[in-house]
């Protein structure tokens, strides 16, 4: 999965443009709003509105997709990670781990128990387990 992200990365440095996609296909078309409306079935003011709705990212998907045909345009709809989805569940489990043996750790401290292992080694080996757990984005330490 992280190899299909990453040929879509270049995409999301696409910054969406002030007046939204709608509107710049339509002024790159030399395409009125009237003219966009008569290929859409809606009126001028209906068009005016949609193009708000992007720019204030209300629109629906569906309406996004119908505008997207009328300006003969593929719409391509995708999430694309900041980081490697790889490195986000490594980094959600180091994080479990590190609340939950910060919390051992208090305890064991209170009990006058010292752990021999260094919190980092054991942080990044209860991590591993977490991996492939369901329920590693759980608030809950289970």
């Amino acid at each position: 999965m992280d190899e299909r992200y990453r040929r879509l990365d270049p995409l999301s440095q696409m910054l969406r443009p002030h007046r939204g996609w709608i509107r710049a296909v339509r002024d790159a078309l030399g395409m009125s709003g009237a003219e966009l409306g008569h290929r859409l079935g809606i009126s001028q003011q209906r068009v005016a509105a949609l193009e708000q709705a992007e720019i204030q990212l209300s629109i629906q998907l569906d309406t996004l997709a119908r505008a997207a045909d009328a300006l003969n345009c593929h719409l391509v709809y995708a999430l694309v990670p900041r980081t490697s989805l790889t490195e986000a569940v490594k980094a959600q489990a180091r994080s479990k781990a590190t609340q939950i043996l910060l919390r051992a750790a208090h305890h064991s401290r209170l009990e006058n128990q010292a752990g021999s292992d260094s919190l980092d080694a054991r942080i990044e080996d209860l991590a591993e387990t977490f991996v492939d757990r369901r329920g590693l984005w759980n608030d809950s330490d289970e």
